[in-house]
């Protein structure tokens, strides 16, 4: 009886000692919180006072725009988050976006007829460089993908697809898979591809490539050309005239 009155005791004791090690790792835990939350309203402080001496910089430069959007995300501070407050009311930054987005909606309105709803970042700047007045501010790529990023609350309407080093932006509903990519990516230099290039540069069976051109085909993203040769030709009329640009 002795030993068990000696091992319930043991095992209360172990008890109280691990009570009292989880509350001094609590109170340790609310120390370290409680100091990090002030570094950061110390560090939020200095953002706010860096943001008030350089907001014509921020403003006016691109790229110092972008860099301070990065600083801003690092601390957990999105100058976007609202056409309100002190971000936009010192910087004008959330109206500056919410702008840009709507430019960029209507120039994707206009030209889906042609490209189907999908046009280059290259040439959806070009179009919005010259649509917007000469005393508008100046967008950066940068700046188009923060606007667009935005504009996906809208739903799945507007969607950032890497091609190569650049990026196509999809102004319609509908989702392209892997292989609809690849296939934009094959046509990035030429602004074509065929049936048979597909199966040669991507080593796809004949099956495969043609579910993916016959699906571009019907959502108007490519153009079908049946008279340039033995082949028909798949062409991107936003890789076109990205293209064009390029080279011009």
């Amino acid at each position: 009886m002795r030993r068990r009155g000696a091992g319930i005791a043991a095992i209360k004791n172990k008890n109280l000692a691990q009570a009292k090690y989880k509350d001094k790792g609590n109170e340790i835990a609310e120390d370290q919180f409680a100091q990090m939350s002030k570094q950061m309203e110390t560090f939020k402080g200095h953002l706010e006072d860096f943001t008030a001496k350089h907001k014509d910089e921020i403003r006016k430069s691109p790229e110092f725009r972008a860099q301070f959007q990065e600083m801003c995300a690092s601390v957990g501070v999105d100058p976007l988050a609202s056409s309100k407050g002190f971000w936009a009311e010192m910087l004008g930054v959330g109206d500056f976006y919410y702008e840009l987005g709507v430019q960029i909606i209507e120039v994707c309105l206009a030209t889906s007829h042609r490209n189907g709803g999908l046009i280059s970042i290259e040439e959806l700047k070009d179009r919005l460089k010259k649509s917007r007045s000469k005393k508008s501010q100046d967008v950066s790529l940068d700046d188009l993908l923060r606007a667009i990023k935005k504009l996906k609350a809208l739903g799945n309407g507007f969607t950032v697809i890497p091609v190569g080093g650049t990026y196509m932006i999809q102004s319609v509903p509908g989702e392209l898979s892997l292989d609809h990519t690849a296939v934009i990516q094959a046509a990035q230099s030429s602004s074509h591809v065929t049936k048979s290039s597909l199966i040669k540069e991507l080593k796809w069976e004949e099956e495969r490539a043609a579910r993916a051109l016959n699906y571009l085909v019907k959502e108007g993203l490519v153009w079908v050309d049946d008279q340039a040769g033995s082949e028909r030709e798949y062409w991107f009329p936003s890789l076109f005239t990205a293209n064009l640009s390029a080279g011009s």
